[in-house]
């Protein structure tokens, strides 16, 4: 066995440079040419070398050597398994492994070009962890240096537009935010003010329900501030508007075959939807779902109310004589849904309702992230601050914050708009 070992002191002379070697080395001296390259050959153990194969000083597999004559490279030889390509049980070899195998030293080169011109830039550099403040965020949304996932541009999100305003926010315990909104103020065609607010809530266990609320809400906001501006009454348009969230959402469904070989039991993308549509004199809700409308007055001493009814398993018992609310929203099966806009919706029932309040107030469109911690009318007329009217935005952040601090067991998104609507050009103080 001993004359198959290499004996690399045979070797006097560098095969690349000539330079005289020293029993045991490595590398050359003078040109840092590696040796252990040739230690397995024959000519190399009987004293003689061939010249260097080229790019042999950069890349050296120690005991990989070609048989002489051969166009196969060297890894070729080697078993299925260890060639980085996975046998697929009838002779192919289709699907290759992340990292091929490494050899077992790493001779000394230059640095690589690509790694100077992958370094981040400055801009990305200054990007740091919101957790530890230290490390460098990757292009995945992770730090590097504690693992922590950073917040996602929808995690929490606030708007402001004249007199009304919402906030979005992820909750505690959801990996993302699947709650969106919109919000705008238009006027009618008669020149006098409108606001208007769209609340939407993904359902969880369909797929893509964070595409789906932001398709409805950006769907039905369009079409309000579209329609109302030529005449088509407030109740009429928020109408039409959930229709066209409708087909927003269903739009989503037709996605390519291979989309759902993934994943061919889900549900198709969805959403539940509630809006507010408030004028000089009109307040004008819309509902698809269990996200609801409160109305809260200036005047704490007269008496608030909830505006909409939900689409819900508990709602339907309430309505049936069969459970009362307290019964009906103890069961596990309160939350389950019998409304929704997407694809595979039994039949789309937009629900649309218009009052005339004769006092001032603010109304209050929220999902049930929020109302789960107030659900009776007069427990969320306890919450909203009492200069709501005349600070929206403040108010929904209070609002947000009270959810959270209940536990933040689901996304929640609310928005605050006064009654009546201010003057075009009014904002929040």
């Amino acid at each position: 066995m001993m004359s198959q070992m290499p004996q690399q002191a045979a070797l006097s002379k560098c095969p690349s440079c000539a330079e005289p070697l020293q029993s045991g080395d490595r590398f050359c001296e003078k040109c840092g040419y590696d040796l252990s390259a040739l230690a397995s050959t024959p000519a190399a153990v009987n004293g003689t070398a061939p010249p260097p194969p080229p790019g042999a000083a950069d890349v050296a597999w120690p005991g990989a050597s070609e048989p002489a004559g051969s166009d196969t490279p060297a890894a070729a030889h080697l078993p299925a398994d260890l060639q980085g390509v996975e046998s697929d049980g009838r002779g192919h070899s289709g699907v290759r492994f992340d990292r091929a195998p490494e050899p077992e030293e790493y001779p000394l080169q230059a640095p690589d070009p690509r790694i100077a011109a992958e370094q981040p830039s400055p801009a990305e550099a200054a990007k740091v962890c919101v957790a530890c403040r230290a490390g460098r965020v990757d292009h995945d949304g992770y730090c590097e240096n504690c693992g922590h996932a950073q917040p996602r541009e929808r995690d929490h999100m606030e708007q402001e537009c004249g007199p009304i305003a919402a906030v979005s926010d992820r909750g505690l315990r959801h990996h993302r935010n699947e709650d969106a909104f919109a919000v705008g103020c238009t006027a009618l065609s008669d020149g006098s003010p409108a606001v208007l607010a769209i609340v939407c809530d993904g359902v969880s266990s369909a797929t893509r329900p964070d595409d789906a609320s932001q398709a409805a809400s950006r769907a039905a906001s369009e079409a309000l501030l579209a329609a109302l501006p030529h005449g088509t009454h407030p109740q009429q348009a928020m109408h039409e508007a959930i229709v066209a969230a409708s087909r927003a959402v269903n739009a989503l469904a037709g996605e390519p075959a291979t989309a759902r070989e993934h994943a061919p039991h889900q549900n198709a993308p969805a959403c539940t939807l509630v809006g507010a549509v408030i004028t000089a004199g009109l307040l004008v809700v819309g509902w698809v779902g269990d996200s609801r409308v409160y109305w809260v007055p200036v005047d704490r001493s007269t008496p608030p109310a909830r505006l909409t009814e939900d689409d819900s398993w508990a709602a339907q018992m309430v309505a049936a004589g069969l459970m009362n609310e307290a019964e009906a929203y103890a069961d596990e099966r309160a939350h389950a849904i019998t409304g929704w806009l997407g694809a595979d919706a039994y039949e789309l029932e937009p629900h649309t309702a218009s009052f005339k309040p004769d006092r001032p107030g603010v109304v209050v469109v929220c999902t049930d992230g929020l109302w789960n911690y107030a659900e009776a009318a007069h427990e969320m007329a306890d919450i909203v601050p009492l200069d709501a009217a005349v600070r929206p935005l403040h108010s929904a952040q209070v609002l947000v914050g009270h959810a959270l601090d209940g536990g933040g067991h689901d996304n929640v998104t609310v928005a605050v708009l006064p009654f009546p609507a201010p003057p075009m050009g009014a904002g929040s103080a």
